[in-house]
């Protein structure tokens, strides 16, 4: 006798499952099953999720589905980085699409005050950002949270990991008391359990199990000496052939080192840490996400809070000292069933420490591998597209369909040449096959798209 499978509550409006109809969301997540309910119901709620497992629609859609047509902020989602921001707002205005006149705003740092200030003044439902940013728009009165009605704590370990308990704690203070609480975190120590009875009411705790299947994450550790380290990465890439690959390392100084060395061997790799301007950090990921990147270097900062769709390869150059850390690394790979593979390096007996670390956090040891041939030819992942930035979007009216039909029709670039295009607020990514770029570059810079002149330059390696 087969059993019904689960769905999204029926007392969700009429918009919510329209929009999650179009958005193929047929089943819910273990953690949607879970939390949405008690969201409905107007319970405070705890949720024990990793990255992944769905947590923005559990919490996204109980807060869409209160929301009145007025335009003052009723939702308020604090976030740890900018990143995760940028990704819950899109999400969320995904979720939203049959949802008549809601708007989300994001209040960031690296972003212009003045234009979030405009945006606050044009009016919102949702807002979405970090808390020194938040916090500030508070100090200064351009945010008005007297008609909050829910407050969002989105991956709140990482928020007090990163030295944000202040700023949360002063933030929570001016929402008012009525309001709803909602705290996800991916682990539960001691300051989580406080924050929690500090900030919300009788709430009803949901965990679900960790994102990351065994049957879908091939995880296993390689031993090698400290000096030997970056011969080790060619070998692991050049015998696994992975189509992309997210790497981590420890500093930034590290990241700009293994990227470079990398991209000299004849590989295009990126990195992405905390040094980099906002904008930087912007067009790393664009370029990554449209597949004009393969290898992306990066710090913890993209360990949690990237919806980097597909990856199918993790390699860990060196062990983090919190095995929570390592845990988030390695769940980039393998997630929602997708096969993937993550490979950790282990150099010397400081990293073998480590290693023993994590194995006791676990509670099981990691597989050995066996270490991989000599060739370490990594040309293979040279990638197959550039992007071209129009530095116009959204807020000059402008359409994906636009840029496509300009550079197909007008600027005789093949279709098939084309692949993803990413439309923002001011911006709008093209990615276009490398031997065609240079063509679509000096069209755009000499054309018109709807009938107005476009900047619009070239991102990457001898952009």
């Amino acid at each position: 006798m087969s059993s019904t499978p689960p769905s999204f509550p029926a007392a969700l409006r009429p918009e919510l499952h329209e929009a999650l109809a179009q958005l193929g969301f047929e089943v819910p997540t273990a953690i949607q099953q879970a939390a949405v309910p008690a969201i409905l119901d107007g319970r405070d709620v705890v949720g024990r999720a990793q990255t992944g497992s769905g947590k923005t629609a559990a919490f996204g859609l109980g807060l869409l589905h209160a929301l009145t047509d007025e335009h003052v902020p009723q939702a308020l989602v604090l976030c740890p980085t900018r990143e995760l921001a940028e990704q819950v707002k899109g999400e969320l205005r995904r979720l939203a699409k049959r949802m008549a006149n809601t708007r989300v705003v994001s209040l960031c740092g690296g972003r212009s005050f003045r234009d979030q200030r405009l945006a606050l003044e044009q009016g919102c439902q949702v807002v979405v950002g970090t808390p020194g940013r938040v916090a500030e728009h508070l100090r200064r009165e351009t945010l008005d949270p007297s008609a909050l009605r829910h407050l969002v704590l989105d991956e709140a370990d990482r928020m007090l990991d990163m030295g944000f308990v202040e700023e949360v704690q002063g933030i929570v203070t001016q929402c008012p008391e009525g309001r709803q609480t909602l705290l996800f975190s991916a682990t539960f120590p001691g300051p989580i359990r406080e924050l929690s009875a500090q900030v919300q009411r009788d709430a009803v705790t949901v965990e679900v199990a960790e994102q990351v299947a065994p049957a879908a994450l091939a995880e296993e550790v390689l031993f090698g000496e400290p000096r030997d380290r970056k011969r080790l990465v060619l070998r692991v890439l050049a015998a696994r052939r992975p189509e992309a690959a997210l790497l981590f390392c420890e500093t930034r100084d590290d990241c700009d080192d293994l990227a470079s060395f990398l991209t000299g061997r004849g590989a295009t790799a990126l990195a992405l840490h905390g040094g980099l301007e906002q904008r930087e950090r912007d067009d790393v990921l664009l370029q990554f996400a449209n597949g004009s990147a393969r290898l992306l270097v990066a710090t913890n900062v993209a360990a949690r809070g990237l919806d980097i769709e597909g990856l199918p390869a993790v390699l860990v150059t060196e062990l983090s000292g919190e095995p929570q850390s390592h845990l988030h690394r390695v769940g980039r790979a393998g997630r929602a069933g997708v096969a993937g593979w993550a490979v950790s390096l282990v150099c010397g007996p400081a990293e073998e420490g480590r290693l023993a670390a994590i194995e006791a956090f676990l509670g099981h040891p990691l597989p050995r591998g066996t270490l991989p041939g000599d060739d370490d030819d990594v040309r293979y992942l040279q990638p197959a597209f550039r992007t071209v930035l129009l530095l116009s979007g959204r807020k000059d009216k402008l359409r994906k369909g636009d840029v496509l039909g300009a550079l197909v029709k007008d600027g005789e670039v093949p279709a098939e040449s084309i692949g993803r295009i990413d439309l923002g607020e001011k911006t709008c990514a093209v990615a276009v096959a490398s031997e065609r770029a240079g063509q679509a570059l000096r069209f755009l810079q000499r054309a018109r798209v709807k009938k107005k002149r476009v900047r619009a330059v070239l991102l990457g390696s001898g952009a």
